[in-house]
């Protein structure tokens, strides 16, 4: 059980990936970060020694600090941000227990640089239906919660990746890192190169698959999952107005995926005679 202003590794678990999720903030020392240079899903490393500077800035109601053991660094950090007016608890056990317990942890070299605001900015195809709104679900719910997604004509992805520092993704190109591999689809390929996969990601991996490569028999599912998709595009002219709208989508796909598998909801037949 939990100490108090601690939050254990299941628990936190349990947050990961919803839309609930707590500002999660990585302040270990570089050196302990050097031992294992891999982030929980969704964090952020921080400097413990100037969070009387960065404290102010941070744009959410909760947080949950993390360090290399859980103790000094995340305690510290954590007890400074509630003087800042967040709600602030440190993981029980830091990064050393969530790796223990096997739980998914992101490679730091697979996160893109940075803007100068903190945010990864990543470029694709204009009209998205599903792997290019899967996708930025994904990377906003694991990776980078504040991610920018900029949606261009197709001929225009490359030079925008150039002049605005932004990464490609789900655009043909041999040097495109970030694309179809053979059978799997982009959201294939972000769920194993940031080391994500677990039951609940990867049945719904199956899914988007499914639905995106036209292989509807891959997951019942697909065909559902592709015509929500097809709608949402109908529904929306607006890219940035549609991917909001599909995180919503993918937020109950995943809650499904994880939570309500074996659920049925069949109606009551009546008796006969009745």
């Amino acid at each position: 059980m939990s100490s108090f202003n601690t939050i254990s590794p299941e628990k936190l678990a349990r947050l990961i990936g919803t839309p609930k999720c707590p500002l999660l903030i990585d302040v270990r020392t570089d050196e302990d970060f050097d031992d294992d240079p891999r982030l929980i899903p969704g964090s952020k490393r921080r400097s413990f020694e100037t969070v009387a500077d960065w404290s102010p800035e941070l744009d959410g109601p909760s947080a949950v600090v993390i360090c290399q053991k859980g103790l000094k660094l995340s305690h510290g950090v954590a007890a400074w941000l509630r003087h800042a007016g967040l709600s602030a608890d440190s993981l029980e056990g830091g990064t050393q227990a969530w790796a223990e317990a096997g739980l998914p942890m992101v490679p730091a070299d697979r996160i893109p640089p940075r803007d100068r605001e903190g945010r990864t900015v990543w470029v694709t195809r204009s009209r998205p239906k599903i792997d290019r709104i899967a996708c930025p679900w994904l990377i906003r719910r694991f990776v980078d919660r504040n991610a920018v997604f900029l949606f261009v004509p197709t001929s225009e992805v490359q030079g925008v990746a150039e002049r605005f520092s932004a990464t490609p993704f789900d655009i043909e190109g041999d040097d495109v890192f970030w694309s179809h591999r053979g059978e799997l689809c982009t959201f294939d390929v972000m769920v194993e190169e940031f080391g994500l996969a677990s039951v609940p990601l990867n049945r719904l991996t199956t899914i988007v698959r499914g639905a995106d490569t036209a292989r509807l028999d891959l997951a019942p599912e697909a065909p559902g999952l592709l015509a929500a998709s097809l709608g949402l595009s109908r529904m929306y002219a607006d890219d940035l107005a549609q991917l909001e709208a599909g995180l919503l989508l993918y937020d109950a796909f995943y809650r499904w995926s994880r939570d309500a598998t074996d659920e049925t909801h069949n109606w009551p037949s009546k008796k006969p005679g009745i």
